[in-house]
Parts: structure tokens; sequence; C-alpha cells
């Protein structure tokens, strides 16, 4: 594609899929509509949508400073994992450009608005539809850096992509991986079954993933399929990763912690809806999930030297997307930076410190592991040492919630 090209290129390549609002209030702004072009180009290298159709993206030009740096966000939105399922999907907007709206709202990390998107604003802005394996052909020069991310499905593509995706790029490129809401877990459900690993085999097993999951991780594990959660690959990824979660991630909680299958009474359905209206009990299990996930990441505080996580405790799944979750005056911060100041991390600029945070006992203020700052906290990061003290957010008891947003 021509519009890949371009001197000192800067990718930001966000594989972002449907976000929950964290932030309760509004942050308005003019809206801005980004028509839809087709790959006309796309049959010469066999890249089509489920359905036959050509795939597409929306483009919205650069200027000033930003105009030879881009961003590319790739639209998630969840998976096919049998025949039937694709075939449902390639009737709809998940599998033909033919069903998709012609025209896109650019917000959040796409807003073309300096006040409500300072860093990105007056880059080039793509964002490719996501249509179930869709490819696309580029002659980008990475002179500066790159930096790989991607929001829910696409955040779980950067865990399986990150390193493949460096050995694509010149030795000298600096590169970086940001997952955000995709360290989805290999947890069993309130029934103890493992309801998405029951759900990611035949994914697996239909699209041939097995042979493209991380080749030390599945030789180091009696089921390699198992390769595909974050929590077994990690370690093994040698790229920088950041990771950007809530401890309470709504799809998680709805469809890992208690999906229908686990609950078909309802009795989780007032507390899916409303954080206020759970129960001790359900608490105290949904305090157990965030432990998990807690749990899951020891490893890579432990151990990892060039990387780093954001964990908060909104009730919400992507935070980047959205304006509202993206900037907004009550989003997650840190020393009053909100969360796309992780962003400048990617380039390696910052000078490494030690700064573990407390939390605040409403449970809304962010997990704070290793800030990383030389400007008042613009990235943050893990080196091998740990901090003396880390506090992580918990939820507080029953009936005093006021203080979270729900999705």
């Amino acid at each position: 594609m021509e519009i890949m090209s371009g001197r000192a290129l800067r990718l930001v390549l966000a594989l972002v899929a449907v976000s929950a609002g964290c932030a309760p209030t509004g942050v308005w702004s003019e809206r801005l509509l980004v028509g839809m072009t087709l790959v006309r180009n796309a049959p010469a290298i066999g890249a089509y949508c489920l359905d036959g159709s050509l795939p597409a993206y929306h483009l919205h030009r650069g200027f000033g400073a930003g105009a030879n740096s881009w961003l590319l966000q790739f639209e998630g939105g969840g998976w096919c994992n049998d025949v039937e399922s694709c075939l449902d999907r390639a009737k709809s907007r998940r599998g033909s450009t033919r069903y998709m709206s012609k025209y896109e709202v650019f917000s959040g990390i796409l807003s073309n608005n300096a006040s409500l998107n300072p860093d990105f604003y007056n880059w080039n802005r793509v964002k490719l539809r996501y249509c179930d394996g869709a490819s696309f052909a580029g002659d980008g020069k990475f002179d500066n850096g790159a930096l790989l991310s991607g929001c829910s499905a696409g955040g779980l593509s950067v865990f399986l992509h990150c390193d493949s995706f460096t050995r694509y790029l010149p030795t000298n490129a600096s590169v970086k991986c940001l997952s955000d809401a995709g360290f989805f877990l290999d947890a069993r459900d309130i029934s103890s079954n493992y309801t998405m690993r029951s759900f990611f085999k035949p994914l697996i097993s239909l699209q041939g993933v097995q042979k493209n999951l991380n080749a030390n991780c599945t030789s180091s594990i009696r089921y390699p399929n198992l390769c595909f959660f974050p929590q077994y690959a990690l370690k093994f990824i040698t790229t920088p990763m950041f990771i950007l979660n809530s401890a309470y991630d709504v799809f998680q909680f709805h469809h890992i912690l208690v999906p229908p299958s686990a609950d078909p009474r309802g009795h989780w359905n007032r507390c899916k809806v409303n954080a206020a209206a759970c129960n001790a009990a359900q608490i105290q299990i949904l305090q157990g999930f965030r432990s998990r996930m807690i749990g899951a990441l020891m490893f890579f505080l432990e151990f990892s030297r060039s990387g780093g996580m954001f964990i908060n405790s909104c009730f919400a799944h992507c935070q980047s997307e959205s304006q509202d979750t993206w900037f907004a005056p009550d989003s997650p911060r840190i020393q009053n930076k909100h969360g796309f100041s992780i962003m400048d991390s990617s380039f390696g600029r910052l000078e490494r410190k030690n700064r573990p945070v407390g939390s605040k006992p409403d449970g809304m203020e962010p997990i704070r592991i290793r800030s990383v700052a030389s400007d008042g906290a613009r990235s943050y990061g893990l080196s091998r040492d740990r901090p003396d003290h880390i506090s992580i957010p918990k939820m507080p008891p029953s009936g005093s919630l006021s203080g979270m947003h729900h999705f």
C-alpha cells in the first residue's frame, strides 16, 4: 500500500476492538467522520474478507510535525471458532466490507483534536477494518521505531506476534509492543470449568494456529495449545512488552469468570450490569479473579528487564479507543498523566526510576508498578529489581462502590 511509505516513518500498529467506557462523564468534541477506501489490489496478494469482499481502511492525513508519522489501528471484534460461526460472521460487518459502515468516527487515539489527543492528533491515522483473515502489504521504512499495539482480540494478537513482527524490521529499528485488554486468563469459571480454553481449542485447530505459536512455549508445556494464552507465552517473548489492562476486565468477568453457561439461572445478572449490586460472596469471587490475574503477571514483574505494566481497577475493556477513556477528566491517571502517556515508553526515550505507589481506598487508583519517568511519569515500565512495596487496588466492600465506574 502506498500510504505505508515515507521518510522517517513511525508506525503504531493498534489492533483495537470494541471498548467499554471507564469514565462516566462524556467528553464533547466535533465528530470527525472519515470515509472508507477499498484495497483494490488486495486480490494480487490473496487478501480477502471471509465472504470474498475486498478489505478496507479509513485514512485521515497528518500534517505539520506529524506528516511523516503513522498510526495504524486494526479494528478487532472477537473470533469465530468453527465453520458455522465463520459462515455466520461472513454475513455481517465482522466478515464482510459489504455490511460495514462507510464512514467511521475518529475519536480517542484517532482524534484530530490536539487538546483531546495531544500525542497523535497530527499523525496520519488509519483504521483498518476487521474482516477476519485480510492482510495488507506495504513498503514501509522504519528508520526510528515501531510500536505494535492492540486491544482485546488485537491485544491478544500482540502477544502472539510481537517477536515475529520484530523480525520483519531492520535490526537497528527500535521495536516495542503494547497490549491493551489482551491479557486473557486461562482460568476456571464459577462452575470450575475452563470455558475460554474450550472455546479457543477448536479455533486453534480450525485456523491452524498452533504452528504460529511461540515455539519455545509449545516445546516446554504439556498442552501446546495453551500457549495461545498470554500467561504461558509471555515469559518467552523477547521484545520489550507493555501491558495495559484492568484487574476487573469486563469481558473476562462476563465470559471467562461468569459465562452464561456457568450461570444458567442468572444469579450474576445484576452484578454484571452494576458492580454496586454485587453481594459480598460475589465480590469475594471477583477479588479472587483479580488475584489470579496479578499472580499470572508476577513472573513478568520479577524478571522482565525491558517491559512494564499499567493495571487499574476500572470495570472496562479497552482504554484507548473511546474519548472518555482515552482523555477525560476522571480517566485513570498516574501523577496527573493519562494512560496514553505510556506510548512514549515505546521509543525508549526516558530514564528508568523506581517509584512504587499505593492505592486509594475506593479502588479507583491505578496500579503503579515501576514508574519510569524523567518528566513527570510520562511512561511506565519494569526492571528486574522489584520495588520494596507494591500496592494493587482491591474492590471495596459491598455497598461502598461509589468510586467505581461500571460497564
